[in-house]
């Protein structure tokens, strides 16, 4: 079977998946459930579309939670309904005023505006490499953090920014899920999947044979950023009422620890660290509760979770430092290595 065919067998498989879970847990499982898979989908597109950059480009961007963050703020300004949003914004422009739009298109804006401020922001950044474009990534990061506290007409500055529809819904959550896993599955195993991976391995290599690297970085950042854009709307709407602080450090050091841990160089590893993780932090929040096992009585031990989480965080890099999947697909990895062999002994014979 070509590479192609398994791209669109995995991209079927994950759609019908998906389908399968969105329209059939709310029946079946009860809410608490339905929001941890909900929450697991979400936080799976987020770091697919830090997965672009940071592990097939080989920018490592500590930014894009700040896109996260103006796609967040601008589908909640656009979809607020016109009453609340004079009595909440009342001092928006005129035009911000005059109407309200619906979830699925104040989604769509939100990434496209988020994806023109990612070209902005791109261009000059995409040019450094190494710890000095992780430094600058993180510079807008605090500098989109400093204009959504002090653009208060906007945004209510460092008070709660509330009154966003609550729209996210499951089907909602899966079905962009199955779009971002399908576009960047195409984009990735594709011609110019192979240039990001040559301009990650050896910048001067890839130069050498005509690619372009600022280009490469350039569109793999924005494509990322549309789908972090989105994110954050989906992130908006389901909690209907959130701060500047939301989307700062402590998700920012989230994602990236799904990131890590799943696999950089790995789509699906993207998944599984996502899956890996918040699966983890629900039992050990359940745990640290405190619980009692016959006459042993465990008490409460808050923070005990996130101490587990480094001290596997710091496990996971001393003894796998790629990641639970490193550079492999699940469905690819096993057929391109038997393909390989078969190769070799066909040689042989």
């Amino acid at each position: 079977m070509s590479r192609e065919a398994r791209i669109t067998l995995l991209v079927l498989v994950a759609v019908v998946a998906g389908a399968v879970v969105a329209f059939g847990a709310p029946h079946v499982l009860s809410d608490y459930f339905v929001r941890i898979i909900l929450l697991i989908a979400l936080n799976a597109i987020l770091v697919l579309a830090l997965s672009l950059s940071n592990g097939f480009t080989g920018v490592f961007s500590l930014g894009h939670v700040g896109f996260i963050g103006a796609g967040a703020y601008i589908s909640g300004i656009l979809s607020i309904p016109v009453q609340q949003k004079m009595a909440l914004l009342p001092h928006l422009p005129g035009f911000l005023h005059a109407f309200s739009l619906p979830f699925l298109p104040a989604t769509l804006v939100a990434g496209v505006l988020t994806a023109l401020l990612a070209v902005v922001v791109g261009y000059p950044l995409m040019r450094l490499s190494g710890y000095f474009v992780s430094v600058a990534t993180m510079g807008f990061l605090i500098i989109v953090n400093v204009v959504l506290i002090n653009a208060s007409d906007f945004t209510r500055g460092a008070r709660t920014f509330t009154g966003v529809p609550l729209e996210t819904t499951l089907p909602w959550v899966m079905g962009w899920l199955a779009i971002t896993v399908f576009v960047l599955a195409r984009l990735v195993y594709s011609p110019f999947g192979r240039a990001m991976k040559a301009v990650r391995d050896d910048t001067i290599a890839a130069s050498a044979v005509g690619i372009g690297v600022l280009r490469t970085r350039l569109i793999a950042f924005v494509i990322g950023a549309f789908f972090s854009g989105v994110g954050g709307s989906l992130y908006a709407h389901y909690l209907g009422s959130f701060s500047p602080n939301t989307f700062y450090f402590a998700l920012t050091m989230s994602l990236i620890t799904m990131l890590v841990l799943g696999g950089m160089g790995s789509l699906t590893g993207a998944v599984v660290g996502v899956i890996c993780v918040s699966l983890l932090s629900e039992i050990l929040r359940s745990v640290e509760r405190g619980f009692t096992i016959g006459d042993f009585a465990v008490p409460a031990l808050f923070g005990a979770s996130q101490i587990v989480l480094g001290f596997i965080f710091i496990l996971v890099m001393i003894f796998r430092p790629k990641g639970i999947m490193g550079d492999r697909e699940l469905m690819f990895g096993s057929t391109q290595r038997s393909a390989t062999v078969n190769q070799t002994e066909e040689r042989k014979r």
